[in-house]
């Protein structure tokens, strides 16, 4: 197959404490992407990426390898996900392991499961894309979007679509930040997932749910339920 799936997860976390490692419905909320990753059967290797001693033990009881903890360097609040990625690339390559295609998947994102994982998959491998994430979109029309000046005044951004019907504008999006998939060559040479070649992962509005608060988690884990129940 010639691909990993990498899961970052540092352990600072201001918002919600020890978030990658908190209890959701059971077990750790990072659980749940491990075993997504597992359960699609598209990696050689599922591993965690992490500064962290206790996330590090979490992950290995769920069955993910931590081969390395984390640089401070690569896990303080200036770091980007892409020099997280980078050197846990650059410490395979060490290993004489390049794989072809990565996925990064975030450690809260309970919603990602093996369907959205394939279909991020097959955008990369089959459809040629460099990159693929997963996307929603915004609920209204961000060219109808207003501003306050500096006299508090409110205005819009952009005054040409003061009159436009909002059925008459397009749609746009927003990167969820839950799952990434790109071929390792493109993102090296461009050091970054977003490309001119990236295609969209388009969730629900239910499957893009961002956990940032502990009222965002207390509603996530009722979702969870609720779907979970449906199926």
């Amino acid at each position: 197959m010639n691909n990993l799936a990498i899961i970052p997860a540092r352990g600072g976390s201001k918002r919600i404490p020890r978030k990658n490692i908190k209890d959701f419905l059971g077990k750790p909320i990072i659980a749940y992407s491990i075993e997504a990753a597992f359960q699609c059967k598209l990696f050689d290797e599922v591993m965690v990426s992490t500064d962290d001693e206790e996330i590090a033990q979490v992950a290995i009881k769920y069955g993910a390898k931590v081969p390395f903890l984390r640089s401070s360097e690569n896990a303080n609040d200036n770091a980007t996900i892409f020099d997280a990625i980078n050197e846990v690339l650059v410490y395979y390559r060490k290993q004489g392991y390049t794989p072809n295609i990565i996925s990064c998947i975030f450690a809260t994102a309970p919603f990602i499961n093996e369907t959205i994982l394939k279909q991020g998959f097959n955008k990369v491998e089959k459809e040629g894309f460099d990159s693929a994430f997963t996307i929603q979109k915004f609920d209204y029309p961000i060219f109808r979007a207003l501003r306050k000046n500096e006299n508090g005044n409110l205005e819009m951004f952009w005054d040409e679509y003061l009159n436009t019907r909002s059925q008459d504008l397009p749609d746009a999006f927003h990167d969820t930040g839950q799952l990434y998939f790109a071929k390792v060559s493109a993102l090296l040479k461009e050091g970054t997932f977003f490309t001119k070649n990236s295609v969209g992962i388009e969730l629900s509005n239910e499957e893009a749910l961002d956990i940032d608060t502990e009222e965002d988690w207390r509603f996530a884990e009722i979702l969870y339920k609720t779907l979970k129940s449906n199926l």
